[in-house]
């Protein structure tokens, strides 16, 4: 075995590119370079972990613009405070306002967006500023208005970012005009203070923190490099059998789930301004990158199952040369991975023409082929993305690229789209029209009068503290979960922070104001840095910073009841707001739950429409690769709302959710499988097309049904499985010569049956009964049921192809009726067995498998023990096993007990 980073010294003749490739004109190189400069695909960098953590530096450029921001309006507020004769701490505050919401509230990625946003924020800020001074002797119309304003802020929320900018610059202005008490005469150098602070923001921002959506693209393409190397790191570490196994493959999962995060945002920041000015190039960015993901995630898969196999050492040599070679190779050289993969097809042919090759060596040698293959396509993928300008793409690839991802502080987007939809359905009627805009106003309306006579009872001085609860709960949340979860963080931030800032404010002492503001703008900034991880890493750096700012003005002995009362408040604010949302127009987890399901059954919809068109019309303007990454992004969406409230064992936790999510996921798999293999020119003859347009009609009818189910209830049609068409399809098809066309076409095919066994599953969970498409499934000869059995076990394991992974190699019928030894008696009906694999796990886990009929009911169950299991009294027909681990998410496979089978046992590995 070779140490990670070297290669031996005979293999590299063998493994150097024969020639360069032919490449077009120097203006076409040079337009290539600009796609994917050196900085994207160059050699490895120290700093490359920053990108890893943070695609696009997103959250990094947020830290920095806070920096920038409160620095320059803060020196700006002091300046402008000394040379208009107005009290520094209420320049500090006016000024330090301003800078802070330029840094959070605009974020524009064209400087012209930019200059407008923040040149426009002193007006409405200065307007309530004037306001707030002329109020400071009526109480409770100062209250009034504040509540007034933070509804009016939630109401403008829905007319754009501009719009949004001026209800929060309304609901701050009036709040520094009362907390500064800003007397009367000084309203007009406030506003100077304001518009000059804001000017020199703007400056500094153009300056310091121009806005670059193309050199952010291009960050987020190094961390698809960087991550792409991670996979093939973790491939290496997992092939040397003196490394540790375990730690390989949780790093190798890490890996796989940044990248796909990473591979979608790259989707999300196409769409968005100044980005790519050519729609037809960013399909072509978008193609190949989804390619590359999913021969990662296919090698990934691969190396998982070789591990657990006994390899020889001249493959198991040339496998972890050519992996070392895709982890450190740049993306320029990306050629050189095709000698490598040819090598090891060349040891895997020695070994399968060797005399005594055994089942186990088979399949070794069928997975390194596996690996070999998908070195292939990776090569090929990152060379056509360098090549991007070199050459015309053909009329496919001239799609141009439209948006299938919406981002969310550069993440793709959870459970707003799932909400809104679900507010826009249940609204379409009569005087219901005005919720969607009344209702968001009206919780923080209700929630604020509620909570401000509260809180003003506990201090007059600072009752905006629970105004603040409020205005933070209802801001980028849409489900009760979501809002205590925020209430969670909010309260554990706040403790964290008041130690933290506590400290820091005995350490620094009275009077160091240089020091302390250096403590504030750090904890500003550090929180801005943390937002887009977790919520609580903000509000500790703002705490940080507010015991500093209190410091000034509160004794030290006082501190400790003073954030003691902006907890209360805070929470009070919080858990009220929760109330009101929950109470007023309320939208219930469920439903959203369920909205975000439907979402994706209409994505695979989506998906399965495309594939028609593609097959029938190859000239047709189809977007098999985009309509897919729909169906992660509403993957995306499932999951954020399926996060518990609490994390609990998941023994302990309800199995109904992890099921259908473990469903999902696993279609997800197969949708991406689906759409690089279909995505080909093909001219069906008659018949095939009309058996493939049956197909995919009969799977759009059923994915209707199903979305009629979660919309309405309604249950009147089933889901028709379409296994016995496929099967017919692929055994009029399998008489064509054999060639790579003809290979995808099988794979398009597994995929596509595999996808409709997975969302069948699905279907079944939802309430739907489930059954075949024609009556050919439970009869015929028994030679026929017995090949019907064949294709059923070939339509399995769908998480392994999930991840790109082969299969077993395919067994006789004789093979697939014969029992495997498991202990313990057999009862009536047909026996279950098999192996529980897991690569976190050698020795093998502990858990529990279900078993449910096609009906939906629980048959039989039994536990895994020592990685093995065995349920009992199967009767014929397609079945669901459910494996529920402590250590793992669920796992669904389905498994189809032929007749012919009754009373015997069928082996049935399964990989979690």
């Amino acid at each position: 075995m070779i140490s990670p980073g070297t290669a031996p010294s005979d293999t590299a003749p063998e493994l150097a590119p024969s020639a360069p490739p032919t490449r077009a004109p120097a203006p076409a190189e040079g337009a290539a370079r600009a796609v994917a400069p050196h900085r994207v695909g160059g050699p490895r960098r120290r700093w490359d972990w920053i990108l890893a953590a943070d695609p696009g530096l997103g959250q990094l450029q947020a830290g920095w613009r806070t920096l920038v921001a409160m620095v320059t309006s803060l020196a700006v507020g002091y300046g402008m405070a000394r040379a208009l004769d107005v009290p520094a701490m209420i320049g500090m505050i006016v000024g330090g306002m301003t800078g802070l919401m330029s840094a959070f509230a605009v974020a524009e990625n064209t400087w012209q967006r930019l200059t407008r946003a923040i040149l426009w924020m002193p007006f409405p800020y200065a307007a309530v500023l004037w306001l707030a001074t002329e109020l400071h002797d009526d109480r409770g119309l100062e209250i009034s208005l504040m509540v007034a304003a933070l509804a009016l802020t939630f109401f403008l929320a829905r007319f754009g970012q501009l719009a949004l900018l001026t209800g929060m610059m309304l609901f701050n202005g009036l709040m520094v005009g009362m907390m500064a008490d800003i007397p009367s005469a000084l309203w007009g150098k406030a506003f100077a203070v304001a518009l000059v602070s804001a000017g020199a923001v703007l400056l500094t921002r153009l300056l310091f923190c121009y806005p670059m959506p193309r050199e952010d693209l291009l960050r987020t393409q190094r961390a698809f490099v960087v991550e792409a190397r991670r996979v093939a790191d973790a491939a290496v570490e997992t092939l040397n059998p003196d490394a540790d196994q375990e730690r390989a493959v949780r790093r190798m999962a890490r890996a796989l789930h940044h990248l796909n995060v990473t591979t979608v945002t790259i989707d999300g920041r196409l769409a968005q301004p100044e980005v790519a000015a050519d729609p037809g190039m960013a399909e072509l960015l978008h193609r190949h990158l989804f390619d590359a993901e999913l021969a990662l995630r296919g090698i990934g898969r691969a190396v998982q199952d070789l591990a657990r196999l006994d390899v020889p050492p001249d493959l198991r040599e040339a496998m972890a040369v050519a992996l070392v070679i895709a982890r450190d190779t740049p993306l320029g050289s990306a050629q050189g991975l095709r000698p490598a993969a040819e090598r090891i097809r060349r040891r895997a042919d020695h070994l399968r023409e060797h005399p005594g090759t055994g089942d186990s060596q088979a399949e070794t040698v069928e997975l390194a082929c596996r690996v070999a293959a998908l070195l292939d396509s990776l090569a090929g993928s990152l060379s056509h993305w360098l090549s991007l300008g070199w050459s015309t793409p053909g009329s496919p690839s001239q799609v141009p690229f439209q948006p299938t991802v919406a981002l969310e502080r550069n993440r793709p987007a959870g459970s707003a789209g799932a909400a809104q939809r679900v507010l826009a359905a249940r609204t379409e009627k009569s005087w219901r029209r005005a919720v969607p805009f009344v209702r968001a106003p009206l919780h923080a309306g209700v929630a604020a009068a509620i909570v401000c006579p509260i809180t003003d009872a506990i201090d007059p001085q600072r009752f905006y503290w629970g105004l603040v609860g409020v205005m933070i709960t209802l801001f980028g949340t849409n489900t009760t979960h979501e809002r205590l979860r925020k209430f969670g963080h909010r309260m554990a931030g706040t403790v964290i922070g008041a130690v933290l800032g506590i400290a820091l404010l005995h350490l620094l002492g009275p009077g160091h104001v240089y020091g302390t503001l250096t403590v504030i703008v750090a904890g500003l900034t550090l929180g801005a840095w943390g937002m887009q991880r977790a919520y609580a890493l903000w509000v500790v750096g703002l705490v940080v910073a507010l015991v500093q700012l209190y410091g000034l003005t509160t004794p030290y002995g006082g501190m400790d009841h003073l954030l003691g009362e902006r907890l209360l408040d805070n929470g009070l604010g919080i858990l009220v707001a929760t109330a009101c949302a929950a109470l007023i127009f309320p939208l219930s987890s469920r439903r959203i739950t369920r909205e975000a399901e439907r979402g994706y059954v209409a994505a695979v919809g989506t998906l399965v429409s495309q594939l028609a068109l593609r097959w029938e019309d190859p000239d047709a303007p189809v977007r098999l690769r985009g309509a897919a990454r729909g169906v992660d992004a509403a993957l995306f969406e499932v999951l954020s709302l399926a996060r518990p409230l609490v994390r609990m064992p998941r023994g302990l936790r309800g199995r109904d959710a992890d099921n259908r999510t473990a469903l999902l996921t696993t279609a997800t798999g197969h949708a991406r499988a689906l759409a690089a293999a279909a995505d080909i020119d093909i001219d069906l003859a008659p018949g095939p097309a009309g058996r493939f347009a049956r197909i995919t009609e009969t799977l759009s009818r059923s994915l209707r049904a199903l979305d009629r189910s979660l919309t309405t209830g309604e249950r009147e049609e089933g889901w028709q499985r379409v296994a016995p068409l496929v099967r017919e399809l692929k055994a009029e098809l399998d008489q064509a010569p054999p060639g790579p066309r003809a290979s995808r076409v099988r794979t398009t095919l597994r995929e596509l049956s595999a996808l409709d066994e997975t969302l069948a599953g699905y279907a079944e969970r939802c309430g739907l009964d489930v059954h075949d498409n024609c009556a050919e499934a439970t009869t015929g000869s028994p030679m026929e049921r017995r090949t019907r059995a064949l294709v059923a076990e070939w339509s399995l394991r769908p998480a392994a192809r999930a991840a790109g992974a082969p299969g077993k190699a395919p067994r006789t019928a004789a093979a697939t009726a014969a029992p495997r030894p498991y202990p313990g008696p057999v009862t009536a009906g047909t026996a279950v067995g098999g192996a529980v694999r897991c690569a976190a796990h050698p020795a093998g886990c502990a858990g529990w498998v279900t078993v449910i009929d096609a009906r939906g009911k629980r048959v039989a169950a039994g536990p895994v023990r020592s990685g093995r299991y065995r349920v009992d009294g199967l009767r014929p027909g397609s079945h669901t096993l459910i494996v529920s681990a402590r250590s793992h998410a669920p796992h669904a496979e389905f498994l189809y007990v032929p007749e012919a089978l009754e009373a015997g046992r069928i082996g049935h590995d399964m990989w979690l």
